[in-house]
């Protein structure tokens, strides 16, 4: 069964810093890219960050390049967001997604598989 559980989540400060960790189960996380996704109260989901299934190579939204980074460790099957300088925008539930095998990498619909997400308060 393909699972992936989030956690590290909470309420911070703005300027403040979270790092997120998803565990994969139940398939071969060294193959698929792996992104973060987040969905705001009364908003779409949308793209956050994305990292390719050898982890040389990252993508990000526009409004979290240079606060945000992804990371992957193949050998323990997860993947992380550390968010820095976090800003009230950020407030959202993020959910860590397993990409497809075709689809823009940016776009939420090239993601087939995601987990229960774990909740980012950013606080003014």
């Amino acid at each position: 069964q393909v699972r992936l559980v989030e956690t590290g989540g909470g309420l911070v400060q703005a300027g403040g810093s979270l790092r997120l960790s998803c565990v994969a189960t139940g398939f071969t996380f060294s193959s698929y890219d792996m992104a973060w996704l987040r969905q705001a109260p009364g908003k779409d989901r949308e793209f956050v960050a994305a990292v390719n299934w050898r982890g040389d190579n990252t993508y990000y939204l526009d409004s979290v390049k240079g606060r945000f980074t992804i990371s992957r460790n193949n050998a323990k099957n997860t993947v992380y967001l550390q968010m820095d300088r976090l800003e009230p925008e950020d407030t959202a539930v993020y959910k860590c997604a397993r990409r497809r095998a075709h689809g823009n990498i940016y776009v939420t619909s090239s993601y087939d598989t995601w987990g229960q997400g774990t909740g980012v308060t950013v606080s003014s």
